[in-house]
């Protein structure tokens, strides 16, 4: 297998890495512990990213790794003027 990833292409290889899907994969506790490290690293990064900068400077909040048999989360959509409109009128006190 190693032999045949050195004869890729640089793109090759990049292209390769970007269709991974983990989640298909088997893992063991130790893969499993060490993902979960990963992810507490990067809430603590986020976490002092956050406290150190102004509001509107900061990242978004980081993504957890990837794990067999989980889904990627679904992004959050945007509201309607429709949705925004309702919205607003629930918190004005007026009836939904």
């Amino acid at each position: 297998m190693t032999s045949l990833r050195n004869e890729l292409s640089d793109e090759e290889l990049a292209e390769q890495a970007d269709q991974g899907e983990p989640e298909k994969g088997r893992w063991s506790q130790q893969e499993q512990l060490l993902a979960a490290a990963v992810d507490a690293l990067r809430r603590v990064e986020y976490t002092l990213i956050c406290a150190n900068s102004e509001k509107r400077n900061r990242p978004k909040p980081p993504e957890p790794m990837r794990r067999p048999g989980a889904k990627a989360r679904p992004t959050k959509q945007a509201l309607t003027e429709t949705q925004a409109e309702r919205l607003f009128r629930i918190i004005n006190g007026g009836a939904a």
